[in-house]
């Protein structure tokens, strides 16, 4: 079993800054891609960022420039730096990765989810 867990979602005035983590445990062999997605209410999910293995990295237009995603392949944990946040930025912020996963006699690839953390941004 693998599983995601997000961190340092909150409450913070325009303008503001957080910073998300996502740790990743359990049977894991390899990561792959991870990426940050976000829903806010009555919209569906979209993609805010993601980032390789080697740590080339792709984004959102909407988030370009503010956000900065990384990851620290040795503790299996992937960051959001969110900068200069804005009120449309609110939203629940799930994280998600490919992550390898083996048996004694085999290896594959399954992609797992984070159950969220929610990020608000003031007026």
């Amino acid at each position: 079993q693998v599983q995601l867990v997000e961190s340092g979602g909150g409450l913070v005035q325009g303008g503001g800054s957080l910073r998300l983590s996502c740790a990743a445990s359990g049977s894991i062999f390899s990561i792959h891609d991870m990426g940050w997605y976000r829903q806010a209410p009555g919209k569906q999910r979209e993609l805010v960022a993601t980032i390789t293995s080697g740590g080339n990295t792709n984004y959102a237009a909407s988030v370009k420039g503010r956000f900065t995603i990384s990851r620290d392949n040795a503790k299996n944990t992937m960051y959001l730096q969110m900068n200069s946040l804005k009120p449309e930025d609110t939203a629940v912020y799930y994280c998600n990765a490919a992550v390898v996963v083996t048996t004694h006699s085999s290896a594959w690839e399954n992609h797992y989810w984070g159950q969220g953390t929610q990020v608000t941004v003031s007026s």
